[in-house]
């Protein structure tokens, strides 16, 4: 139950998401896509702020969300649905809901998103988390980090969830954020090349 990356592909990037896709399928490398929320996650949280909706029911409607993403990424691409967190060749997008109502090992609330999920299956996987967003990487007091402690990012606001900062460091991994807007910076980062970005350190 081998994935080579895990990738993390942000809601932020929902617009450019067809070519984004079509440039990480050109890379030949084995990659299991885990779907942000984008503007289906977006939606939950205005009913929630709206109606006084559960946490409990907004987490389980967040990952539903995920799979809305997983669908419309599907659709733009082509590229293969997988409900199962399995070793495959080549690229597919993971439908998270029935893999965590299996395993429920995450708590329920807006301080875990994708981000933290899509860290839980690299770990479930044996996997390095790769998340691609619309920035950069982590930026401290102005300036690009190449590479942050996991531990200086507890309670900052940065460009991953609340909750990703204390999953890494539990769980003792690494992640590597990229700008998935720059493609080049993404292909290097999937076929194991140095790159622009930030890595978040666990270890």
């Amino acid at each position: 139950m081998v994935a080579t990356k895990v990738l993390k592909l942000g809601g932020s990037l929902f617009s450019e998401a067809g070519k984004v896709l079509r440039r990480v399928e050109a890379t030949g490398a084995d990659v299991l896509v885990v779907p942000g929320g984008g503007p289906f996650a977006d939606l939950v949280r205005d009913t929630q702020r709206n109606s006084g909706l559960s946490e409990e029911a907004a987490h389980w409607m967040a990952v539903l969300a995920m799979e809305e993403y997983a669908y419309y990424l599907s659709g733009i691409s082509g590229i293969e649905l997988t409900p199962l967190l399995v070793k495959k060749k080549g690229i597919r997008i993971v439908l998270p809901y029935g893999i965590l109502k299996r395993r429920d090992e995450l708590p329920h609330s807006w301080d875990v998103t994708s981000d933290t999920i899509a860290a839980w299956m690299a770990f479930q996987t044996g996997s390095l988390l790769i998340k691609a967003t619309d920035v950069d990487g982590i930026i401290l007091e102005g300036r690009l980090q190449d590479t942050v402690e996991a531990s200086k990012l507890r309670g900052q606001e940065t460009c991953v969830d609340r909750a990703l900062p204390a999953f890494l460091l539990e769980h003792k991994m690494d992640t590597l954020v990229v700008n998935g807007l720059k493609a080049p910076r993404l292909e290097d980062a999937l076929r194991d090349k140095p790159t622009t970005g930030t890595i978040i350190s666990g270890k």
